[in-house]
């Protein structure tokens, strides 16, 4: 097939993507505790049947230990042409509170050319995007293409971590292209070449045995609440830099942000300040970062006067790609630990970690994507970080050394992933699509292969 062609194909095949895309993230498949499991197997079977829909002889759902299925399939290489491994994941994060959102989260509704609701861009747009690209070829792929869908990423994903160090020669490919990333904006391409890790746990703090009446007791009785409260603010400064020894603020060398950009895109209050020191894309891309995510206290229209024996809260830590994150967890309850007020007893538990991502200068697989991708946005593409981290993308790299990771997506920063009203916009997903397809052309030419 010519590029032409290839763009012709991706371009007729999108209202048939976006309407599977809309079936896909109507089916809540939030694989946390405390959620029904039954969507998220509707989730892998309806994977599974895109899959097959993409023209590729061999699809199956793969047991994984512990976890859901993931979703593999397979077509063999042409003679001599490379073999190219495509990841994304079906699961997604919980909704939140459904009053947050502006359209059902789990009802997606096209507006103004996006499609707003749960999974649809973090990672079903990367299902979409796998499945457009393989279709442009109609079963005449023109590398050797593996594809892999996992289904519990956002919670535990490293379970899959695990499967791939017991099955290596099943994902061994010549190129890896993770499509759980985006671009800063719309229209701005951008390949991810750096991921912070990630660290979770959470605390309890406990005082009394049980709450007291805080007119007769408080001013004495020493309150769980504000015990933990003292101790998550000593964690920054008054500038919002981190406080925990051993833990400084690293370097990213390529392009960040502008502040305007950051806040416009961050949603920040006028007159509220940004916090930390260092350039944006350092605070971002390179350093560490801390963000309490939950707090089980009585809520405000539940609030009875008592004095509160005990807290919890959810601690996150994002974490240089270099930088180790049972270290760093490590050094983050130490710290806690000693800011304990009052001689209260303190726990942590339900540990989370994952690990940073940094990749090389580039390869041929690099330049056959800088080529598709400046054909189907119309420029080059420029490097980014990310803060968020991809269990997965770790483990590849220590499993394959010699494979060329590529990170990029349909995900711009814009589209609220984790949050309420996310959205993906359908022209990022078809320049997407278009440049992954384009990629796959790219790579099986006598100038990609050495020839």
């Amino acid at each position: 097939m010519t590029p032409d062609q290839i763009e012709s194909a991706v371009a007729a095949a999108m209202p048939q993507a976006v309407e599977e895309l809309k079936r896909l993230a109507a089916i809540p498949s939030v694989a946390f505790p405390g959620h029904p499991a039954e969507p998220v197997h509707a989730a892998a079977a309806a994977t599974e049947e895109l899959l097959r829909s993409a023209g590729l002889p061999r699809v199956q759902q793969i047991a994984v230990e512990g976890s859901f299925p993931a979703v593999y399939g397979e077509a063999p290489a042409p003679p001599g042409a490379p073999t190219v491994l495509l990841y994304a994941h079906y699961d997604v994060q919980p909704a939140g509170d459904p009053a947050a959102w502006r359209t059902p989260p789990f009802e997606p509704t096209l507006i103004n050319g996006q499609l707003f609701g749960r999974g649809t861009a973090d990672d079903k747009s990367g299902i979409i995007s796998h499945v457009l690209a393989l279709r442009a070829f109609q079963g005449q792929f023109p590398v050797g293409i593996k594809v892999i869908i996992e289904g519990q990423e956002e919670y535990a994903g490293e379970r899959l971590e695990a499967f791939v160090e017991r099955n290596p020669d099943l994902l061994r490919a010549d190129a890896i292209v993770v499509a759980d990333t985006g671009n800063p904006k719309i229209g701005d391409p951008s390949v991810t070449t750096s991921l912070r890790g990630m660290a979770a746990f959470t605390i309890e703090v406990r005082t009394l045995k049980e709450a007291v009446h805080s007119g007769s007791f408080g001013g004495a009785a020493p309150d769980a609440l504000a015990a933990l409260m003292r101790m998550l603010t000593t964690l920054h400064d008054d500038n919002g830099d981190i406080r925990v020894p051993g833990l400084p603020r690293g370097t990213f060398l390529g392009q960040g942000p502008s502040e305007d950009e950051f806040r416009q895109t961050a949603g920040v209050l006028d007159h509220v300040s940004l916090v930390g020191s260092g350039s944006l894309a350092d605070r971002l891309w390179s350093s560490y970062a801390i963000t309490v995510t939950g707090l089980d206290v009585p809520s405000v229209s539940g609030a009875v006067n008592a004095v509160q024996p005990t807290a919890r809260a959810r601690v996150t830590v994002r974490i240089p790609p270099a930088a180790d994150p049972k270290t760093t967890v490590d050094a983050v309850v130490d710290f806690l630990r000693q800011a304990t007020p009052w001689g209260a007893q303190v726990g942590f538990t339900d540990f989370t970690v994952g690990s940073g991502f940094q990749a090389d200068s580039g390869g041929k697989a690099r330049s056959a994507l800088n080529r598709a991708m400046d054909r189907a946005f119309g420029r080059p593409p420029r490097d980014v970080g990310a803060g968020g981290s991809i269990p997965l993308v770790n483990t590849l790299l220590k499993q394959y050394p010699a494979a060329e990771i590529l990170l990029f997506g349909a995900e711009d920063e814009d589209a609220a992933i984790h949050a309420p009203n996310e959205r993906v916009d359908l022209e990022e997903l078809r320049r997407i699509a278009t440049t992954e397809a384009l990629f796959l052309h790219e790579l099986s030419l006598p100038s990609a292969l050495g020839v």
